[in-house]
């Protein structure tokens, strides 16, 4: 094997190989294709129905409307300003404050057991809660009291420098018996904790001072602390009082916590604590500072802008379709004068184009209407004329002969006899005009009554034939005929279709020229049998094969109902074969005319 083949590029990977690769891809497409769906079928409702542009144009004009009412509020709100003065801050500032000073520094210091076990009433104080309350971070404000019945307070970290009654002994202490304190020492405490306690103790109690010295010079605030009679214990330099009512601090208190918090008026925190060892209550006083706001205020401007701004759009978007509306009722009120030429523009898919295309429809049904009325005036007047011309000339030669018969103005007998012969044919011709003319308004106004029944054309067409060979003969015309074998069933009255074959075979006999042909053929297409007549005729025109079928109507205008037949005979077939739902029209080629009479078969 040469290097040429051993040396071969990669195969590059085909991706029909990877059907996954390009999962996502499809999917995205699919979305895509799913959502261009969905948008062409939303458009295809709106375009089509004037309900939903009208929704769609009034949630438009009024999402307009509200975003213009943001931004005029905005803009009319920052000039009517209004300032708000807010108290509620600085209250809980006071508050905060009060919070602080009582779990600092006025809370009971915790009590602990000893550790072998005693019973004993020693106690010392928690390192963690004394680095916690020296740190300055805030506890819990659940007031605390002291043991019951025993005067003493429930130890806990950050309380006050206890303050020595007298005699030296703690206060709610019995005088000549040990005090179960922290401070005394007891006989298995050692002496240099009792130190450390008194130490913290101090303190403490200068850190307790500083605090309110530096509340009452930064923050203008006044701390008291009375016993539970209301007695001052602790007083800050700006509080003069000595004596304080509990219960109306208390009550204060509330109201103030309850009303609004827009009115300048002296605050009170109010929180029980424990000081010197007894039952205590802290009293921080002060008046909050405000907190100043401005806030946008209303204007009417911008509800009246905005909704200018929702009329003008609503206006301007239904404009154009107002004046489709208004262009429907001129061209209605143009059509209402009598121009059924005019036509109003379909310029929409929704129900005002639905409107336009019925109005439309309703004009071209109404003047076709009218073109038949006047087409049928116009021919009844024509019936009138050539029924009163073709019954006024065989009735003036029977008047003519029978006024010689009764006047004698005769020579011979045989010459009487030939004025009665003719009288009587033209008497004849006369009852054959008339019945013609009779049975031609039947069929027209669809009086007659037709019998229809299944019959074979084949059988019918060959038996009248068959009479018709006869008179081709004497006019020297050869009669070809051509039927296929096949029976063809249909549905019609004989009696009348007959009548339709024989005006055919009439006029071709009669109009042919002599000696000459005549060719009767048939053949099956597509469900119907199609019946064809030819003859020998002179070349006619299209509007001269059309006008075939009219009433009265002559090619050649020299024949008259002396030289040829009523003028109906053709007329009244077109008639028939319509009132069976055939059709039958007239071609001209070769030096040829070809009748054709189409008839659908019977199932």
């Amino acid at each position: 094997m040469s290097k040429k083949e051993k040396i071969k590029p990669p195969r590059k990977p085909r991706l029909d190989r990877f059907p996954f690769t390009w999962f996502p891809f499809n999917l995205l497409r699919g979305m895509i294709l799913f959502l261009q769906d969905l948008y062409r079928m939303v458009r295809t409702h709106v375009q089509r129905s004037i309900r939903l542009q009208l929704m769609l144009t009034f949630a438009f004009c009024f999402g307009v409307s509200l975003l213009f009412y943001g931004i005029s509020s905005a803009l009319f709100g920052a000039v009517n300003k209004n300032t708000v003065i807010d108290y509620s801050q600085g209250m809980e500032s006071i508050d905060s404050e009060a919070r602080s000073l009582a779990d600092r520094f006025l809370m009971p210091p915790r009590r602990s057991s000893s550790e072998n076990g005693t019973n004993n009433e020693s106690s010392s104080y928690d390192s963690n809660a004394a680095s916690r309350s020296e740190s300055g971070q805030p506890q819990a404000a659940v007031p605390q009291g002291s043991a019951a019945g025993s005067g003493m307070p429930t130890p806990n970290a950050g309380t006050a420098v206890p303050v020595p009654g007298a005699n030296g002994q703690e206060p709610g202490s019995v005088p000549g018996t040990p005090a179960a304190n922290p401070q005394v020492p007891q006989p298995n405490q050692p002496n240099n904790r009792q130190g450390e306690n008194k130490q913290d103790e101090a303190e403490r109690r200068k850190n307790f001072e500083n605090t309110v010295k530096r509340l009452v010079t930064y923050n203008k605030l006044k701390i008291v602390i009375t016993d539970l009679e209301g007695k001052v214990v602790f007083r800050s330099e700006n509080a003069p009082e000595t004596y304080v009512d509990v219960h109306s601090v208390i009550r204060n208190a509330m109201e103030t916590r309850n009303r609004e918090s827009d009115s300048r008026s002296e605050f009170s925190s109010f929180y029980p604590v424990t000081y010197n060892n007894q039952k205590a209550y802290l009293i921080v006083s002060g008046i909050p500072q405000p907190t100043i706001s401005y806030h946008k205020g209303e204007n009417p401007l911008s509800i009246l802008a905005s909704l200018a701004v929702f009329i003008f759009l609503f206006y301007f978007l239904t404009q154009r379709k107002m004046r489709y509306i208004e262009e429907l009722a001129s061209g209605l009120r143009i059509i209402a004068t009598g121009n059924l030429d005019h036509r109003v523009v379909e310029r929409s898919q929704d129900e005002l184009g639905s409107l336009a295309r019925d109005m439309n429809f309703m004009v071209t049904d109404l003047q076709r209407r009218i073109e038949e009325e006047r087409r049928a005036e116009q021919l009844k007047n024509e019936l009138i004329t050539n029924v009163s011309h073709d019954l006024r000339t065989p009735l003036t030669l029977i008047m003519g002969y029978l006024r010689l018969l009764h006047d004698r103005n005769f020579e011979t007998p045989e010459q009487a006899a030939g004025y009665v012969s003719i009288a009587y044919s033209k008497s004849e011709k006369l009852k054959g005009l008339i019945d013609d003319l009779f049975e031609f308004t039947k069929l027209s106004n669809h009086d007659a009554p037709l019998h229809k029944k299944g019959v074979v054309i084949n059988e019918v067409l060959e038996q009248l034939l068959e009479e018709y060979v006869t008179l081709s003969e004497e006019q020297q015309l050869t009669l070809i005929r051509s039927l296929p074998q096949e029976r063809l069933l249909v549905r019609i009255d004989v009696d009348k279709m007959i009548r339709v074959f024989e005006n055919l075979l009439g006029n071709a006999i009669k109009y042919s020229p002599k000696p000459g042909v005549i060719t009767f053929g048939m053949i099956q297409e597509r469900g119907h049998a199609i019946i064809r007549i030819s003859n020998k005729a002179d070349a006619l025109t299209r509007d001269e094969l059309e006008q075939l079928f009219d009433r009265f109507y002559r090619v050649d205008k020299a024949r008259t109902s002396d030289t040829g037949g009523s003028g109906l005979g053709l007329a009244i077939a077109r008639s028939i074969v319509e009132s069976h739902e055939g059709t039958i029209w007239a071609e001209s080629e070769n030096g040829e005319i070809h009748f054709y009479v189409k008839l659908k078969l019977a199932s």
